[in-house]
């Protein structure tokens, strides 16, 4: 019987990475890719249709049901079974909230990818005012809750760093350059837009660089786009 190959992602995620993902790869001609955290292998179809040279791994690969391309057994918290300088892109689609270890992954990812390849990931956006309205409520951001302990299936959401630690993580490990789009505006934090003079001056009378949290894109921005070149 065969499997359903869905999305395991929010309803529109995969229509709107595709859209950033032709435009930042234009400048790329016939590019390998790794799709990792492949899921059941919705978008790893999604590009092998349309041509791609498209390779996936995921900690389940059981669940990946697209059978036109293998899908290896990998954990990306530890060493990736691809050879150094192997890929020009690789893509993880809401995977950076489901591991602890980020250091391993993007070591792996640069060591991995060619040169002037990029890692292209989604993740929720912690620092967007609804998310943070959440937090001074309720101590957790938008997209966490509560973890069940006794769970280890890999699909709770374990991990919630922001923008200025995802920026670290790279300038550590040696990627020249971060962008960050957004999916979408949310509604919820359009209406708490009256925070903002609010937070303009709580950050001046702190001292904290303001610009570095709280660009019009992370106040009101859904999930975040990250992009890292090397």
């Amino acid at each position: 019987m065969n499997k359903k190959i869905k999305p395991i992602a929010i309803p529109g995620i995969h229509e709107r990475f595709y859209k950033l993902f032709l435009e930042l790869t234009q400048e790329f001609k016939n590019p390998r890719i790794l799709e990792v955290g492949a899921g059941h292998g919705a978008f790893t179809k999604k590009l092998w249709d349309k041509g791609y040279d498209i390779s996936a791994c995921d900690l389940f690969p059981e669940i990946f049901y697209f059978n036109k391309v293998q899908c290896k057994k990998v954990d990306i918290t530890k060493k990736m079974p691809y050879g150094n300088n192997t890929f020009d892109i690789i893509i993880a689609i809401e995977i950076m909230e489901h591991i602890h270890d980020h250091e391993t992954f993007f070591s792996e990812s640069y060591r991995i990818l060619k040169p002037k390849g990029f890692l292209l990931f989604s993740t929720p956006n912690i620092l967007s005012l609804k998310s943070r309205i959440r937090f001074l409520f309720s101590g957790f951001y938008y997209s966490f809750k509560p973890l069940d302990h006794k769970n280890n299936d890999g699909l709770q959401h374990v991990s919630a760093l922001t923008v200025d630690q995802y920026n670290n993580l790279g300038i550590r490990y040696n990627f020249k350059k971060m962008d960050i789009f957004i999916d979408k505006r949310q509604s919820t934090s359009k209406f708490y837009l009256f925070f903002i003079p609010i937070l303009w001056l709580y950050c001046k009378i702190k001292s904290i660089n303001y610009k570095i949290h709280n660009k019009f894109d992370y106040l009101t921005g859904r999930i975040l786009f990250i992009v890292f070149k090397k």
